[in-house]
Protein backbone atom coordinates (compact mmCIF):
# COMPACT_ATOMS: atom_id res chain seq x y z
CA UNK A 1 0.00 0.00 0.00
CA UNK A 2 2.69 2.58 1.11
CA UNK A 3 5.73 3.47 3.10
CA UNK A 4 6.99 5.50 6.02
CA UNK A 5 10.44 6.03 7.07
CA UNK A 6 10.16 2.64 9.41
CA UNK A 7 7.16 0.77 7.95
CA UNK A 8 5.94 -1.23 5.27
CA UNK A 9 1.65 -0.65 5.43
CA UNK A 10 0.18 -4.09 3.74
CA UNK A 11 -3.32 -5.38 3.57
CA UNK A 12 -3.95 -8.27 6.12
CA UNK A 13 -3.67 -11.87 5.07
CA UNK A 14 -5.44 -14.05 7.20
CA UNK A 15 -1.51 -15.18 8.10
CA UNK A 16 -2.19 -11.99 10.32
CA UNK A 17 -4.38 -13.50 12.95
CA UNK A 18 -1.96 -14.63 15.34
CA UNK A 19 -0.12 -10.97 14.92
CA UNK A 20 -3.64 -9.57 15.51
CA UNK A 21 -4.30 -11.65 18.60
CA UNK A 22 -0.76 -10.67 20.29
CA UNK A 23 -2.35 -6.59 19.61
CA UNK A 24 -5.85 -6.65 20.09
CA UNK A 25 -5.84 -9.72 22.96
CA UNK A 26 -3.69 -7.70 25.43
CA UNK A 27 -5.91 -6.05 27.66
CA UNK A 28 -3.59 -3.04 28.58
CA UNK A 29 -3.40 -2.15 24.75
CA UNK A 30 -7.10 -2.48 24.52
CA UNK A 31 -7.92 -0.12 27.22
CA UNK A 32 -8.92 2.56 24.46
CA UNK A 33 -10.26 0.56 21.60
CA UNK A 34 -14.15 -0.02 21.28
CA UNK A 35 -15.09 -1.24 24.77
CA UNK A 36 -11.94 -1.52 26.37
CA UNK A 37 -12.14 -5.54 26.40
CA UNK A 38 -9.00 -7.71 24.51
CA UNK A 39 -10.35 -9.99 21.67
CA UNK A 40 -9.77 -13.42 20.89
CA UNK A 41 -8.09 -15.01 18.04
CA UNK A 42 -11.28 -16.43 16.98
CA UNK A 43 -12.78 -12.73 16.64
CA UNK A 44 -9.59 -11.30 14.91
CA UNK A 45 -9.90 -14.06 12.18
CA UNK A 46 -13.36 -13.02 11.51
CA UNK A 47 -12.83 -9.28 11.85
CA UNK A 48 -9.75 -9.73 8.97
CA UNK A 49 -12.95 -11.52 6.93
CA UNK A 50 -14.70 -8.29 7.82
CA UNK A 51 -11.81 -6.25 6.36
CA UNK A 52 -11.60 -8.31 2.89
CA UNK A 53 -15.10 -7.64 2.09
CA UNK A 54 -13.99 -4.12 3.26
CA UNK A 55 -11.40 -4.05 0.42
CA UNK A 56 -13.68 -5.58 -2.22
CA UNK A 57 -16.45 -2.76 -1.32
CA UNK A 58 -14.38 0.31 -0.32
CA UNK A 59 -10.85 -0.86 -1.69
CA UNK A 60 -9.82 -0.40 1.90
CA UNK A 61 -9.76 -1.19 5.29
CA UNK A 62 -7.43 -2.17 7.78
CA UNK A 63 -4.12 -2.94 6.65
CA UNK A 64 -0.91 -4.44 8.98
CA UNK A 65 2.16 -2.31 9.85
CA UNK A 66 5.47 -4.33 9.31
CA UNK A 67 8.86 -2.83 10.99
CA UNK A 68 11.13 -2.43 7.83
CA UNK A 69 14.39 -3.37 9.72
CA UNK A 70 12.95 -6.09 11.88
CA UNK A 71 10.57 -7.48 9.51
CA UNK A 72 7.56 -8.17 12.28
CA UNK A 73 4.51 -6.75 12.72
CA UNK A 74 4.00 -4.24 15.09
CA UNK A 75 0.36 -3.00 14.75
CA UNK A 76 -2.51 -1.70 12.65
CA UNK A 77 -3.89 0.92 11.02
CA UNK A 78 -6.64 1.62 8.68
CA UNK A 79 -9.56 3.53 7.53
CA UNK A 80 -13.16 2.21 8.29
CA UNK A 81 -16.91 3.09 8.53
CA UNK A 82 -17.90 2.02 11.76
CA UNK A 83 -22.01 1.54 11.61
CA UNK A 84 -21.53 2.31 8.40
CA UNK A 85 -21.04 6.21 8.80
CA UNK A 86 -20.20 8.30 5.77
CA UNK A 87 -17.19 9.91 6.80
CA UNK A 88 -14.25 7.57 7.00
CA UNK A 89 -12.51 6.60 10.19
CA UNK A 90 -8.78 6.16 10.91
CA UNK A 91 -7.88 3.43 13.89
CA UNK A 92 -4.93 1.99 14.83
CA UNK A 93 -3.15 -0.05 17.65
CA UNK A 94 0.16 -1.29 17.88
CA UNK A 95 1.75 -3.60 20.78
CA UNK A 96 3.05 -1.99 23.81
CA UNK A 97 6.43 -2.73 23.25
CA UNK A 98 5.91 0.33 20.23
CA UNK A 99 4.12 2.98 21.82
CA UNK A 100 5.77 6.03 22.49
CA UNK A 101 8.45 6.57 19.48
CA UNK A 102 6.19 7.97 17.29
CA UNK A 103 5.44 5.08 14.96
CA UNK A 104 1.69 5.85 15.20
CA UNK A 105 2.44 9.80 14.23
CA UNK A 106 4.01 8.39 11.60
CA UNK A 107 1.70 5.93 10.35
CA UNK A 108 -1.64 7.64 10.93
CA UNK A 109 0.02 10.89 8.97
CA UNK A 110 0.52 8.36 5.97
CA UNK A 111 -2.55 6.77 5.96
CA UNK A 112 -4.12 9.98 6.15
CA UNK A 113 -2.28 10.57 2.89
CA UNK A 114 -2.90 7.68 1.36
CA UNK A 115 -6.88 7.55 1.73
CA UNK A 116 -7.11 10.86 0.74
CA UNK A 117 -4.42 10.42 -2.61
CA UNK A 118 -5.97 7.08 -4.00
CA UNK A 119 -9.08 7.66 -3.16
CA UNK A 120 -9.73 10.71 -2.83
CA UNK A 121 -11.15 10.68 0.62
CA UNK A 122 -12.13 14.40 1.10
CA UNK A 123 -12.52 13.99 4.84
CA UNK A 124 -11.19 11.62 7.17
CA UNK A 125 -12.20 11.52 10.84
CA UNK A 126 -11.05 9.99 14.48
CA UNK A 127 -12.48 9.37 17.25
CA UNK A 128 -10.88 9.59 21.00
CA UNK A 129 -11.95 8.34 24.65
CA UNK A 130 -12.03 12.32 26.37
CA UNK A 131 -8.90 10.51 28.64
CA UNK A 132 -6.90 9.43 25.89
CA UNK A 133 -3.89 11.77 25.87
CA UNK A 134 -1.35 10.28 23.94
CA UNK A 135 -3.67 8.93 21.09
CA UNK A 136 -5.25 12.63 20.91
CA UNK A 137 -1.06 13.82 20.87
CA UNK A 138 -0.55 11.70 17.80
CA UNK A 139 -3.87 12.60 15.76
CA UNK A 140 -2.81 16.10 16.21
CA UNK A 141 1.09 15.31 15.59
CA UNK A 142 -0.24 13.78 12.26
CA UNK A 143 -2.00 16.73 10.88
CA UNK A 144 -5.39 16.14 12.54
CA UNK A 145 -7.49 18.95 14.17
CA UNK A 146 -9.98 18.58 17.09
CA UNK A 147 -13.71 18.89 15.89
CA UNK A 148 -16.64 19.42 18.37
CA UNK A 149 -17.12 16.27 20.82
CA UNK A 150 -19.80 13.88 20.47
CA UNK A 151 -22.22 13.09 22.94
CA UNK A 152 -23.02 9.28 22.71
CA UNK A 153 -26.22 7.76 23.17
CA UNK A 154 -25.35 6.59 26.58
CA UNK A 155 -24.47 9.92 27.19
CA UNK A 156 -20.86 9.61 27.27
CA UNK A 157 -18.58 11.75 25.52
CA UNK A 158 -16.23 11.11 22.31
CA UNK A 159 -13.47 13.30 21.42
CA UNK A 160 -13.75 14.07 17.69
CA UNK A 161 -10.89 15.05 15.05
CA UNK A 162 -10.96 15.56 11.53
CA UNK A 163 -8.64 16.21 8.52
CA UNK A 164 -9.33 17.20 5.62
CA UNK A 165 -6.62 16.81 2.89
CA UNK A 166 -7.42 20.48 1.32
CA UNK A 167 -7.77 22.93 3.93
Amino acid sequence: MFETARVRVRWLTSNDADDMHAVYGDAGAMRWVDDGHPIGRDECARWIEVTHNNYRTRGYGMSALVHKELDCIVGFCGLVHPGGQPDAEIKYALGRQWWGNGIATEVARGMLIYGATTFNLPKIIATVAPANEASKRVLLNAGMRAAPDRREDDGSITCVFEWFPNP
